[in-house]
């Protein structure tokens, strides 16, 4: 037997043709809308309001199954479902309204609130499934991933949809909150990879495990690294890190045209040499062309440059190793692109090391950089939200970026930011100006 896609079997044996045409579509529609609405696909109860079209012909063939009293054009007219379901049975001994109504649409009506039933049956499965699992923790564990805390985290980062859409929501519920259980405890650390037995890459960054367990820990949306790192858990401590031209940890040999990158494993544990001269300053950027680009500087006239490169957002590991160069001596400079990540990094660096300076990260600089660099113009490249508190060190910054409306980024200052770099054994005078 062949099941209608459309309805429950109201249309077997029924003459529909008549019913189905262009002119009475009007009514069906409205019908249709009126079912998915309450959540009813037959509409065999009650009443509901239609409105009459503007067309002669659509009032005319409507008439008989309303009640046989001609319509006015936006006339409000009130059905009485229970009558047009006795009018439609000369047409068919099980029809309904709304069996009708579905194959004028060529689709099945009330299914999104019966989906909408199913989804919140189903996160209240979740709710209590992570309410179980909770439960069983330690209680210092609870106290620190308390229920409410942890469900509001789950629902404000979209993790109860993306739960909900899960083959099986409990069992990765579990496996998270059963990682949570076994993060350190303050002051202690542990390796991301052993955390869950036997599965070295289980938490690796992307995977739906590692992402619920950050959310649960009020740690979405950051840097994976940076989040795992302030619970207490190390990534692999050889893969980031800073990438470094003239200046490096204390007891290592380079030629000082050659970059490298310091891992994270060497950042938490290195000590920085004094610099040879009184006042000697690092830099500090974030995009590695700017890197590239110094050290080319560098093999080419000798100039001894000291460079930091972030390569994007750094590590809360990698601002601090930053933050200790002005125990050792050095000036520090920083700066980033002219965009809402950009200033975030140089906020972030200039908290965590109060004697660093803006390089040139002023609003003029901004300017200069907006007016040569041809892809800042892009009407379909958004620079994102900012405000003065964005800009401490120079609130006009914020005023104009918001102004402007587009980011600007560092190459578009690569000549200057060369000569700036340029160690003539005094700081360059442009640099004194700029900082």
């Amino acid at each position: 037997m062949t099941v209608c896609g459309y309805c429950t079997g109201q249309c077997r044996g029924a003459d529909m043709v008549p019913l189905l045409t262009e002119e009475l579509q009007w009514l069906w529609d409205a019908l249709a809308a009126a079912g998915d609405r309450r959540g009813d696909p037959d509409l065999t109860t009650g009443h509901l309001d239609v409105t009459a079209p503007t067309t002669s012909v659509e009032r005319a063939a409507a008439v008989g199954l309303l009640g046989g009293t001609p319509l006015r054009a936006g006339q409000r007219r009130r059905v009485d479902l229970p009558a047009l379901t006795d009018r439609l049975h000369v047409r068919g001994s099980a029809l309904t309204p709304g069996a009708v109504a579905a194959h004028a649409l060529c689709r099945r009506l009330a299914t999104r609130r019966a989906v909408r039933h199913v989804l919140e049956q189903r996160v209240e499965q979740i709710r209590s499934v992570l309410e179980r699992q909770i439960t069983d923790l330690p209680a210092a564990v609870r106290d620190r991933f308390p229920l409410a805390t942890a469900w509001e985290r789950l629902r404000t980062t979209g993790w109860i949809t993306r739960l909900a859409a899960q083959a099986d929501p409990a069992t990765l519920i579990a496996h998270a909150v059963a990682i949570v259980g076994r993060l350190p405890e303050p002051d202690t650390r542990v390796d991301r990879r052993t955390l869950v037995t036997n599965r070295p890459h289980a938490l690796d960054d992307g995977t739906p495990l590692a992402g619920l367990v950050l959310a649960l820990a009020g740690l979405s949306g950051g840097r994976a690294r940076t989040s795992w790192h302030s619970l207490g858990v190390d990534c692999d401590d050889l893969t980031g890190g800073l990438h470094m031209l003239g200046i490096h940890p204390r007891g290592w040999a380079l030629p000082p045209d050659v970059v490298v990158t310091v891992p994270p494993r060497e950042l938490r544990r290195c000590s920085w040499p004094v610099p040879p001269h009184v006042g000697m300053t690092v830099f500090v950027t974030e995009n590695p062309s700017i890197v590239s680009a110094a050290a080319a500087r560098a093999a080419q006239s000798g100039a001894g440059i000291r460079l930091v490169g972030t390569s994007g957002t750094p590590s809360s590991l990698e601002i601090d190793a930053i933050a200790a160069l002005p125990g050792a001596g050095w000036s520090v400079a920083v700066r980033a692109d002219f965009d809402v990540a950009g200033l975030a990094h140089v906020r972030r660096i200039l908290s965590a090391c109060p004697r660093a300076k803006p390089w040139r990260m002023g609003a003029a600089d901004y300017m200069t950089s907006l007016a040569r660099d041809e892809s800042a113009v892009d009407e379909d490249e958004p620079m994102g939200h900012v405000t003065e508190r964005d800009t401490p060190w120079d609130p006009l910054l914020a005023r104009v970026m918001v102004e402007t409306g587009k980011p600007a980024y560092e190459e578009a200052l690569l000549a200057e930011l060369l000569d700036d770099m340029t160690w003539t054994r005094r700081r360059p005078r442009s640099l004194r100006r700029s900082l």
